[in-house]
This record gives C-alpha cells, structure tokens and sequence, in this order.
C-alpha cells in the first residue's frame, strides 16, 4: 500500500503567515495535521520589503506547525501575491509527434510550453501557463486531448507573470529558513481550490480574495481561468482609514473594525456608542459606532466599484450566471455581503475553505483559503504521480526534485488542470 503524502502550504500574506502541514491519505482527503499564523512583518502589499523581518515571521509561523504536527518542514508550497502579478493570454501549438497521430500528455506538456513563449520584459518571469482549452485539427472547445487522433494540437493558456525581484526575494526568505520552494502558487488561484465547486467555474464565477494588503480575483468559465487580476487595495485601508478619521492608533483601529464594523452603516443603532482611545487625550472617548461603520462602508464601496472595474476590463462580465464569492480576511466583515450585491449586482456568497479534514476549526474561517487551498492544490498535483513528501520527520532534504526534468515538472502540473 502506499504511504500517506504530507504537503506544507505557506501563505506569506500582508497581515499574517499561516503554515499549514496536511497529510493525503490513501483516499486522497486532505487532513489537516500542523498549523501555525503569527503576525506578518516585513511585507507590504504582498511583496517583501524587508528580508529580516519577514524571515522571522515566515519561520515564526513554520515553526508553530511542526511543534503541532511533530513534523519537520523541508519544503512546500508557497503563495504569491501583489500588485506586481499580471496576466494575459496566449496560444500554442504543436504538430503531434507519435505516428498513429495519438495525442498523449507529452504533445500536451509541449503545446503548453509553446505558449509560454511570450513576450515580457526581462525582469518579469512566468508563475502559471494555465490551458483553458484545447484545439485539435480546428475541433475547438476540448478540456482534454490525450487519447484523441490529430495532426495539429492547439492550446489557448491564461499566462500569469510576476516581477522577478519580488519573487527572488519571497523564495529567499523561504530558503534563509532551510525550507525549498516546490512551487509558487498564486494566491486567488490557491483559493480557488478551498471554496469554489466544480458547477461555479463551469458556470462562471469570480473569486475575489480581500486581503491585508491586495485584493486579488481570478474569473473561471468553462472550468478554467481566463482572467485573473490584483487590486493594490486591502483591509489594511479600511484600518487606516479608521485610524485617521478618529485619531487612534492602528492597532485600536484594527481592533474597531474586527470588533464593531459592519458593511452596512444603516444596520447599525443611531445611538451605539463605543469607546475610543485617541491621540492626545488620557481617557477613552465615547465614538458613535455609525461613524465607524461609515468609514469602512466608504471603502468598501470602493473596492467594490474597483472590482467591478476589472471585471469589466476583462471582457467577461456577461459570462459569471454563478456570480462572485468573497473570501479572505476582509470578507469576514459583517453586512459585506448585501453591500456586495448593491454594488455588483451580481449573486454573491462568502467563500469558506472546505475539502479538508482534520484541524479544521482552526483553519475554516475565510481568511485561511489561501493557506487550506495550497495543501489541496498539492494534493491534486501529487495525484496519480511519485510526488516525494514535502515533510520529513528526520528533516533530511528530498532529492527527488533534483531529479526531476522541466518537462516532468511540467507534466506533473498539467495534472491538475486536465480533466
């Protein structure tokens, strides 16, 4: 029989790190067997602004899993975020190499790599090449080639990029720690796996994860992602707008908007009154709680009006009958959802991380997707492969990643999108 795999997802986010350790049992369920968040420093919007700061995080956080899991952390899968990620899309093709004209996943694996011959700039690098679908001799419209008879295979591919340094320079912190990057993953696309069905992104649908400090969407249709995109703006703005507007400190700030916000400043009591610590003044002062509220319906209104400014930018904002679904810390706002709706006119629902077992009451809040969405994407990725463990109780280093050829890796990839 074979052994359980285990997987390590790390989301360095601008609010937090979470490391999360699951076990894929012979089954291929996902329990949850390590977790561990500590607060996030040396990052901003995503990216890393200070190598020190974010190291210690990162490995406060890795640290906390193993202690709870009795694993040791030698590599895992990593989320990426920030408003330096764009995408496109591109094609491929290939003639098919085999003399029956038979398509197998090596005419797929090289049809892909066809299209990741794009142009970018020289500071940029590819994170995903992600098929939407398959052409086959003009036949259009196909999720999966293998097996069928062409001369010529096509394939149209959603392109994900980031900056170069920015990536370098997450990849370093996790390797200052003694921890290899297997992959980096993008955030929303992480997301996607914990709290999206397979009806929603065949449907259409947007997924949209609000975070400290970016607000990032991928579009699905025909179960794929045609578009996917980041908004430099995050809950860490509604804080600061907090901060500002009452005079207080950011952590008082934060602390008011987890504790009193509400989306819908008319939902709230006239009469509510909370108290606030401001600069300047010795004692707590009595703030109306609408006035907090204002603050953050404010922004969010904006947020909202950026979204759907880039749903439409993508060209797809007639194709989503599925609607949207928000996840992510801010996403936990009270009322966030019938505001939402005001604003998009869209079906809209919160997205909460499912697919896994295990510590599950620790990690099935929104604002834990990313991190539960990273184990499920290994997981698919190691299915039907000879995926090495990602842990290893005596924490000596695999090497089964030095053995492995680009096109392997990339085949490895494809798993997850062929059907």
């Amino acid at each position: 029989m074979a052994r359980d795999r285990t997987l390590v997802g790390i989301d360095v986010g601008t609010t937090k790190v979470c490391t999360l350790i699951g076990e894929v049992t012979r089954a291929n369920s996902v329990n949850v067997i390590g977790w561990g968040v500590s607060p996030s420093r040396g990052l901003r919007k995503g990216m890393v602004v200070n190598i020190e700061e974010a190291v210690a995080s990162i490995g406060s956080s890795v640290e906390k899993a193993e202690r709870v899991s009795g694993f040791k952390v030698v590599s895992g899968l990593v989320g990426i975020a920030g408003g330096h990620v764009t995408s496109l899309n591109s094609r491929g093709f290939v003639g098919v190499s085999h003399a029956d004209k038979t398509i197998d996943q090596e005419d797929v694996a090289r049809a892909v790599e066809a299209a990741r011959v794009v142009n970018i700039p020289s500071n940029r690098e590819i994170i995903h090449a992600i098929p939407r679908h398959f052409i086959v001799d003009g036949q259009e419209g196909i999720r999966n080639p293998i097996g069928m008879i062409g001369y010529r295979l096509d394939v149209e591919t959603h392109i994900v990029t980031g900056a170069t340094t920015a990536i370098q320079n997450l990849t370093k912190c996790i390797h200052r720690l003694g921890v290899d990057v297997d992959q980096i993953v993008l955030e929303p696309l992480a997301s996607s796996e914990a709290v999206l069905t397979e009806e929603e992104k065949e449907m259409g649908v947007v997924l949209v994860d609000m975070g400290g400090g970016t607000t990032d969407l991928v579009i699905f249709i025909e179960g794929s992602a045609w578009h996917s995109g980041v908004i430099a703006v995050g809950g860490n703005n509604i804080t600061n707008d907090i901060a500002v507007k009452l005079r207080t400190p950011l952590a008082e700030a934060e602390e008011l908007k987890i504790q009193y916000g509400q989306a819908v400043m008319s939902a709230v009591p006239a009469d509510e009154m909370v108290e606030v610590s401001t600069f300047g003044r010795g004692t707590p002062q009595l703030v109306p709680r609408a006035e907090i509220c204002s603050v953050i319906q404010d922004r969010l209104v904006e947020m909202f009006q950026l979204i759907d400014t880039e749903i439409k930018r993508s060209g797809y904002s007639g194709l989503l009958p599925a609607g949207l679904v928000l996840t992510g810390g801010t996403a936990e706002t009270e009322g966030i959802v019938d505001l939402a709706s005001e604003v998009l006119q869209l079906p809209i629902r919160i997205g909460r991380p499912a697919g896994v077992h295990g510590l599950v009451d620790a990690v099935g809040r929104p604002s834990y997707a990313t991190s539960v969405g990273l184990l499920l994407w290994g997981a698919r990725q190691a299915t039907g492969s000879s995926e090495s463990r990602m842990t290893q109780r005596s924490g000596r280093r695999s090497s089964h990643d030095d053995n492995l050829t680009v096109a392997g890796r990339l085949k490895d990839f494809l798993r997850i999108f062929l059907p």
